[in-house]
This record gives structure tokens, C-alpha cells and sequence, in this order.
């Protein structure tokens, strides 16, 4: 239904875009800082989740009218932003908590598996400037000739959320590779996870600062 060189074209578009770090990456690494491989590599299964159904919502037209009214796409930025520095400052708080010896236990004991999930897709869902790429770029692309249009977007949406996982799984596995390089001690372990915590709240601040593209 979907010309393969329509395909192509926005996997090339898409891949300029993803392999600039945004919050997505910011997101992921800022996790794998603060509680290791596990809970990144989750994170990044819950945003590509929460992207996609960004791209579901672009493609039965809920993407217009978050790209065409300010109340709206201020809205959904602040409730992604706000929830962003929760988990920052919940981040910071607890980094004391983490010792050497936590490194071996399984992430289920440190944050649930769900939990995890549940907060990747939130964050993934509320981005904003998700939602508007989707809906100014994805259009372009669809053959109008074929109809369907709602799914051929979701069809080539399926085309930047897999780039997305794999860049984003890459960026994690990095991330909590050097905090189990760090994680020689206690102190510097703890330091590592304030750093992520801080890295989240620097993120929402960033994502509520940051305006329209108009």
C-alpha cells in the first residue's frame, strides 16, 4: 500500500532526525545512570511504545490539533516535562540508597518491571515535539491515490520508532556501561545515580522551556 521508495525516503528523513540525541536519548541514558542496564533497556521498550502511539494519535488526527493550537501542545509539553523532573528529583533523593553490592540484584528489586514500562511510555506519549513531527512530515509521504491513509501512516510510523529503539537501546547499553564502570564504590555509584537524576531534571526543565516551532 505504501510505495517502497516512500518508505525509504522517510527512513532516510527520519534517521538525520533520531541520530541527533534529543529527549528520548536524554531520557534513556539519564536512567541507565541512575539504576542500571535493565532498567534503560526497559525504559526504551516503554518510549518506543509511547511513540508509536503518538503516531497513532497523528494519524487519526489528534497530531493536527496538537500542532495547530498552543493551549493544547502547551499542555501536553508541561504534563511531559513535570513528569520528567519527578522522576529526576526521585532519582536524586534515593541515589544514597545504592550500594555496590545492589549491583548483582535483579532491577525487578530496584523499580518494578512494569513501573519502568509505564513511565518510558508516558514520557514517549507526551512529547510533544514527537507528535508534531509526525504530523507535519508523516502526511507527506502517504499515497493519497490508495486511501487508507490513517493506516499508511501507521505503517511508516513503525518505520522511525524502530530506528528510534535501536539508537536509544545503543545510547542505554553505553550509559550503563559506564556506571558499572564507575561502580567501584559506594560513594562514586551514588554519585553516578544523582548525576541521572539530575540529567531527567535537566531534561524537563529543558522540554517545558522550549517553545513552538512557528
Amino acid at each position: 500500500m505504501v510505495p517502497t521508495e516512500s518508505i525509504l525516503a522517510f527512513a532516510a528523513m527520519s534517521l538525520l532526525v533520531i541520530v541527533i540525541p534529543g529527549p528520548s536519548v536524554l531520557f534513556v541514558v539519564g536512567r541507565a545512570l541512575a539504576y542500571g542496564r535493565r532498567t534503560a533497556l526497559e525504559t526504551v521498550l516503554g518510549n518506543v511504545v509511547g511513540c508509536y502511539l503518538a503516531v497513532i494519535a497523528v494519524a487519526w488526527g489528534l497530531g493536527a490539533l496538537v500542532e495547530s493550537s498552543a493551549a493544547v501542545f502547551t499542555g501536553v509539553k508541561l504534563a511531559g516535562a513535570a513528569y520528567l523532573v519527578h522522576l529526576g528529583v526521585q532519582a536524586f533523593r534515593h541515589r544514597g540508597d545504592m550500594r555496590v553490592t545492589d549491583m548483582a540484584a535483579p532491577a525487578r528489586a530496584q523499580r518494578g518491571d512494569l513501573r519502568t514500562i509505564l513511565d518510558g511510555i508516558l514520557v514517549g506519549v507526551t512529547n510533544p515535539k514527537g507528535i508534531v513531527f509526525f504530523a507535519a512530515v508523516l502526511p507527506q509521504f502517504v499515497n493519497h491515490s490508495a486511501g487508507h491513509l490513517p493506516l499508511q501512516m501507521m505503517v511508516l510510523g513503525l518505520v522511525p520508532v524502530t530506528i528510534g529503539m535501536i539508537t536509544d537501546t545503543l545510547w542505554g547499553l553505553g550509559a550503563s556501561a559506564a556506571r558499572s564502570w564507575f561502580a567501584r564504590s559506594d560513594r562514586r555509584l551514588s554519585m553516578v545515580g544523582g548525576a541521572g537524576g539530575l540529567a531527567m531534571i535537566g531534561l524537563g526543565v529543558t522540554v517545558a522551556a522550549t517553545g513552538r516551532a512557528d
